[in-house]
């Protein structure tokens, strides 16, 4: 939780709600690790207008005017699964044999895969497109949690729990090991099925630090997260109308003259293939023709 000293209350940092209420959760998981944060405000803040100020869509103005209403550094709840694979796979590959009649043929194979440090994200706030795009983290600095202060930090419980993380997690795994065998495959490949089978799938709690800030562009809010470990940010940013009314005028004016110089090209076209006509012999004239090439009566 955060305090806000002009409303006198614990402010949500992902809302920026006032209404909270302490209810312990005996079910809540107890974090085993926590990346220390390492990105100060200063960073963070010059990471965010360096980032508004990048992209042809947004407005020029984005990264001067945006105004930050909220900054706040949370520690958002992860899984982290490790897992070996055996997987046996089956695809159709496009490099064929010399004299073969289709243009497919069959392969199949078997991949055994280790993976450590897959995450999986815990939190009721953040979107899975978010924790993607911030990821990935160096989960080799995490340090236990009697080395970090928690009472005085702000962190987000566990809201999703290690049952419901397990499928996620397997379709990570099965995504890594479909990238995996396809490699086995020469040329391009179709028809790619794999059967994985995990091995010693484990997890791990952790609590990994996010920059949770908020910035306002001419009367609307926008949100922006920053990795706390490694910098790497994603967020919300406006589009530029104009730019974008522009680049559609340029276009319709492309086509405009495109169609404009098909045209011109057909009727060059036509006028040249009308001015030129070859010679008509109507029928008369064949006849005396034919005549005059015969011999008379008399030489014959």
């Amino acid at each position: 939780m955060s305090y806000d000293a002009s409303a006198q209350t614990l402010r949500c940092p992902f809302c920026g709600s006032n209404r909270l209420e302490n209810k312990p959760d005996a079910r809540s998981m107890a974090p085993a690790r926590v990346v220390p944060l390492a990105v100060d405000a200063s960073v963070a803040e010059a990471t965010m207008r360096r980032w508004l100020g990048q992209g042809f869509w947004r407005p020029s103005d984005l990264a001067q005017q945006a105004a930050v209403t909220k900054m706040t550094a949370v520690f958002v709840p992860y899984w982290i699964f490790t897992a070996r694979t055996f997987t046996y796979w089956t695809a159709d590959s496009s490099h064929t044999p010399p004299g073969a009649r289709g243009n497919w043929v069959p392969m199949s194979g078997e991949h055994r895969g280790s993976y450590s440090g897959l995450l999986v994200g815990a939190s009721s706030v953040l979107t899975p497109g978010e924790t993607s795009a911030l990821c990935p983290f160096d989960l080799g600095r995490a340090v236990p949690t009697n080395q970090v202060d928690l009472e005085n930090v702000i962190f987000e419980q566990f809201r999703v729990q290690r049952k419901y993380a397990r499928p996620l997690a397997r379709q990570g795994l099965e995504s890594l090991e479909r990238a995996a065998c396809a490699e086995y495959v020469p040329g391009r490949n179709r028809n790619l099925k794999v059967n994985v089978r995990l091995e010693g799938l484990s997890s791990e709690p952790v609590l990994l630090p996010i920059w949770v800030m908020a910035y306002r562009y001419q009367n609307q809010v926008f949100r922006f997260l920053i990795n706390g470990q490694t910098g790497k940010a994603t967020g919300e940013a406006p589009t530029s109308w104009k730019k974008l009314f522009v680049a559609v005028m340029i276009v319709i004016a492309i086509l405009l003259s495109l169609l404009l110089f098909v045209g011109l090209v057909s009727a060059s076209v036509t006028a040249h293939s009308g001015g030129v006509q070859m010679p008509r012999i109507d029928n008369a004239f064949r006849v005396a023709a034919v005549s005059a090439m015969m011999p008379c009566i008399h030489c014959r």
